[in-house]
């Protein structure tokens, strides 16, 4: 992988249906589900730009009409804001994708899995160095996590992958790595999808960042179905270590899991708190609620005795 060639392109595997926030998600997207005021997949598309990333390449399936909605302008409605003196409303809008920002869809034929729409992405992304976001995977931190992975790239110039200490009694939900070395970037020796906790080679657990050699899609062709029938990502770059060096990057950032109802909420009382117009009230409002379940237990708990 060439030095002279910056991380263009970003890949939005956004297929997935989303099924626990059903009812929510039958009929919109869940990278569409807002954590304040931006959905998801806003969320990611910006730390790809913040990246580096001018070419974003969403791989999508049935019901993400959607997504290709929001990145796309409407005249109606800008008309509509500047008509009515809207000018900080409309500024927002126009915001959502700068001009100089190009988005590629791409179907997903069947729900294959994750290796599966990277796959789709390969004729959009070409032989270059290429990142992939999962937009689950909420990550709040003061340098966007890919632009710190591209930072690790331009000395190692080899596929980064982002990872974070988990419980270990968690292992059996993620990809997790073997690792040689010390410090935030580590060589990664093998990789295995979602062990046992008794046969976890560690507990540093691969989450939704990834900084790919081209390579990857040779190996992606050819590997077949893995676990859950499904061709794995993971599996396609166990085959990619074997050839050429993968590191794993102990990113710097808090992650919320959005791919569940627990972590969303926690990414929405986070976001929330830290929003410049909504962050005091919203703090003041919480306050409240706190004092109000202590006083109502203290209460409870003096009517027991008497």
């Amino acid at each position: 992988m060439s030095r002279r060639h910056p991380i263009e392109t970003a890949v939005f595997p956004v297929a997935g249906r989303g099924t626990r926030f059903l009812p929510a998600t039958k009929a919109s997207p869940k990278e569409m589900l807002p954590v304040v005021d931006k959905p998801l997949i806003q969320y990611a598309v910006e730390e790809a730009l913040e990246a580096g990333a001018r070419r974003l390449v969403f791989i999508t399936g049935a019901s993400k009409r959607a997504i290709e909605d929001h990145f796309d302008s409407d005249r109606e409605l800008e008309n509509m804001l500047q008509s009515q003196g809207k000018s900080e409303l409309l500024k927002q809008l126009r915001g959502v994708l700068p001009s100089y920002a190009t988005c590629i869809y791409i179907r997903q034929p069947a729900p294959l899995g994750l290796g599966h729409a990277v796959l789709c992405a390969a004729p959009a992304v070409g032989d270059q160095p290429f990142f992939v976001h999962l937009a689950d995977d909420l990550i709040a931190a003061e340098e966007a996590v890919l632009a710190q992975m591209g930072r690790v790239f331009t000395t190692k110039q080899a596929s980064i992958i982002g990872c974070e200490t988990v419980p270990r009694s968690d292992t059996d939900k993620y990809g997790i790595v073997a690792t040689s070395g010390s410090g935030d970037t580590l060589r990664i020796e093998s990789i295995v999808e979602k062990p046992k906790p008794a046969v976890a080679p560690s507990n540093l657990a691969v989450v939704g960042r990834y900084l790919l050699s081209p390579r990857i899609f040779e190996h992606l062709a050819r590997i077949g179905r893995g676990a859950g029938g499904e061709i794995q990502l993971t599996d396609g770059i166990a085959r990619l270590l074997v050839e050429e060096p993968v590191y794993a990057y102990r990113f710097r950032g808090e992650r919320y899991d959005c791919g569940n109802k627990l972590g969303y909420l926690e990414a929405t009382v986070a976001y929330a708190l830290a929003h410049p117009e909504l962050g005091r009230p919203f703090r003041a409002h919480l306050k409240k609620i706190i004092n109000a379940t202590k006083t109502n237990g203290a209460a409870r708990s003096a009517a027991k005795r008497r």
